[in-house]
């Protein structure tokens, strides 16, 4: 998440100096080394002083800017208002991921009502 939020913190950006295009980002690549060698409480001390930075630039947005336009390495031509977009669906994404991560062992648990909640059931990676 830590990663994320700075790579949008660039785009927008980006978006706001006029850039004409930016790199695709591969979370893998990308990655820092931020969670390495920290506690939970440092992460979510530094996504907290990440996210606030990010909502202060946003709010720096004009209602004109949301149609500035640049090239995305792997899709093409994105807005602004597209990637303002994308920000909280790939956060509550996450979110999403949570609960069903939270979810599997009552899920188990549940005997013949768990048959209800077979789209939610992580499935086993198949390993070759």
């Amino acid at each position: 998440m830590i990663d994320t939020e700075q790579m949008f913190q660039y785009r927008l950006s980006a978006f706001l100096k006029g850039q004409e295009s930016f790199p695709a980002f591969n979370p893998d690549a990308a990655s820092s080394q931020v969670g390495r060698q920290s506690s939970a409480l440092d992460l979510v001390i530094e996504f907290t002083r990440l996210r606030e930075d990010s909502l202060n630039d946003i709010g720096k947005v004009k209602t004109g800017d949301l149609k500035r336009a640049a090239r995305h390495q792997e899709l093409g031509m994105v807005t602004l208002e597209e990637l303002l977009n994308l920000w909280p669906a790939h956060d509550l994404n996450h979110l999403v991921q949570a609960e069903r991560a939270l979810m599997q062992p009552f899920i188990q648990g549940s005997g013949p009502w768990k048959q209800y909640y077979s789209d939610y059931l992580v499935k086993p990676i198949e390993r070759k």
